[in-house]
C-alpha cells in the first residue's frame, strides 16, 4: 500500500532539499531567505506526503470492506444453495503442511472447492501462467494465478474423499472485467447461483453422501491453533 505512493513522497522530498541551492544558484528572489523557502518547500513535501498516505490508507481500508461484503455474498448465495457448506478452513496440504480453503459447498454430485479474489479494474492471465495482473487505475499488480493455487487447495480435499469428485471453482468479487474470456471455472459473483446449478460433475456412484460430508467436516480445522501454525507456514514460505 504504501510502496505505491513513495516513489512520489520520495521526489517531492528530493525537491524540497534541492531546491534552497538552486534558489541560491540561479539567484531566484523570493523574499524570502534561501532556509525560509527550504523550510516552506519541506513542510509543503510532509503535507504532501501525508495526504498521499492518508489516501493510500483509505483505499486500502475500502479494499477490505468491499471485500468482506463480496465475501458475505458467496456466503449468502452458498447457504441458500445448500446447507452443507463450510467456509474458512483448514486442511492437511496434499503435499504436506497446511492449505487452506474459502469455501466449500456439497452439491448433488460432488464438492466445489471454492477461492475468493477480490479486485477491482481489469485482471488478465492464461490458465497455465504462474502469475496473473491486474491493473486498477494507475496501480498494476501480479497475484498467484488463483486456479493454480485452489488446484492445490482442492486435492487437499480430495485426500480427504478420495471417492468424490471435487472441482477448483475461482470466484471473482468487485468490480472487476476481464479482457479476455477466462477458463470457465473462474467466474464473477454474480453468476456463482447459475453456475452451481448447471454445474455437472462427471460419474460418481456414491450412496450416503451425508457420510461423505461429516468426513469433510470432521478434517476440516477451525481452531485457533490450526490457524496459528498455518500463518506460522506462511510466514516461512
Amino acid at each position: 500500500m504504501i510502496r505505491t505512493y513513495l516513489p512520489n513522497a520520495v521526489v517531492v522530498a528530493c525537491i524540497s532539499l534541492a531546491w534552497p541551492s538552486v534558489a541560491a544558484e540561479e539567484e531566484v528572489v523570493t523574499g524570502l531567505s534561501n532556509t525560509g523557502v527550504g523550510m516552506f518547500i519541506i513542510a509543503v513535501a510532509a503535507a504532501l506526503m501525508l495526504t498521499l498516505l492518508f489516501r493510500a490508507s483509505a483505499t486500502h481500508v475500502a479494499r477490505l470492506v468491499t471485500a468482506r461484503m463480496g465475501k458475505s455474498r458467496i456466503r449468502k448465495i452458498l447457504g441458500a444453495r445448500s446447507a452443507d457448506v463450510i467456509e474458512d478452513f483448514i486442511l492437511p496440504g496434499a503435499y504436506g503442511g497446511l492449505t487452506h480453503i474459502d469455501h466449500a459447498i456439497l452439491t448433488s454430485g460432488g464438492i466445489l472447492c471454492i477461492q475468493t479474489k477480490h479486485y477491482n479494474g481489469v485482471v488478465f492471465g492464461e490458465a497455465d501462467e504462474p502469475q496473473w495482473t491486474n491493473v486498477d487505475g494507475i496501480q498494476r499488480r501480479k497475484f498467484l494465478n488463483p486456479l493454480i493455487q485452489n488446484e492445490g487447495r482442492t486435492r487437499a480435499l480430495q485426500k480427504v474423499v478420495p471417492d468424490v469428485p471435487v472441482a477448483n471453482l475461482v470466484v471473482f468479487t468487485g468490480s472487476v472485467q476481464f479482457t479476455s474470456p477466462l477458463e470457465s471455472n473462474v467466474i464473477h459473483v454474480r453468476d456463482l447461483d447459475t453456475y452451481i446449478a448447471k454445474f455437472v460433475f462427471g460419474p460418481c456412484k456414491i450412496d450416503d453422501w451425508h457420510a461423505v460430508w461429516m468426513t469433510v467436516k470432521s478434517a476440516a480445522l477451525t481452531d485457533n491453533d490450526s490457524r496459528k501454525d498455518f500463518d506460522a507456514q506462511l510466514s516461512f514460505s
